[in-house]
């Protein structure tokens, strides 16, 4: 059975923007590390397990989902490539300083996407407004 709180969440997945998924994404991974280092904290190995390894599922997504067409793909992907390295080392010896510098980066790289969205919606209605003039 499907609560009301997981339809609506379904529903929002469903229907966002490709930058808006691509956040929630962001979101996920966030939250996904922060229950990781949790899991490390308490001493809870299955936690930390589960948790950074859904991290480490969200980061393979945007993995593949790069567009080497585009020049800034390649250090996407050796950034990416480095949190996902940083999140086993995580999870192998349970540290939490690995996990805690890759939850530091993915806020970052969330804060650009948004900033990126924001200016290309900006971009968007500026020029939408010179065509319809």
């Amino acid at each position: 059975m499907i609560s009301p709180q997981q339809k609506y969440q379904q529903n929002q997945a469903q229907t966002a923007s490709p930058d808006k998924l691509l956040i929630m994404l962001y979101d996920g991974a966030i939250r996904f590390v922060k229950l990781g280092i949790e899991g490390i904290e308490q001493k809870n190995i299955e936690k930390a397990n589960t948790f950074l390894c859904k991290a480490q599922s969200i980061i393979h997504e945007f993995i593949g989902t790069l567009n080497f067409d585009i020049p800034i793909s390649q250090n996407l992907l050796q950034i990416y490539e480095y949190m996902l390295h940083q999140l086993i080392q995580a999870n192998m010896k349970k540290t939490k300083g690995p996990a805690e510098e890759v939850l530091q980066q993915l806020i970052e790289l969330r804060e650009t996407w948004v900033q990126a969205s924001a200016q290309s919606r900006a971009e968007s209605t500026a020029f939408a407004g010179k065509t319809n003039a």
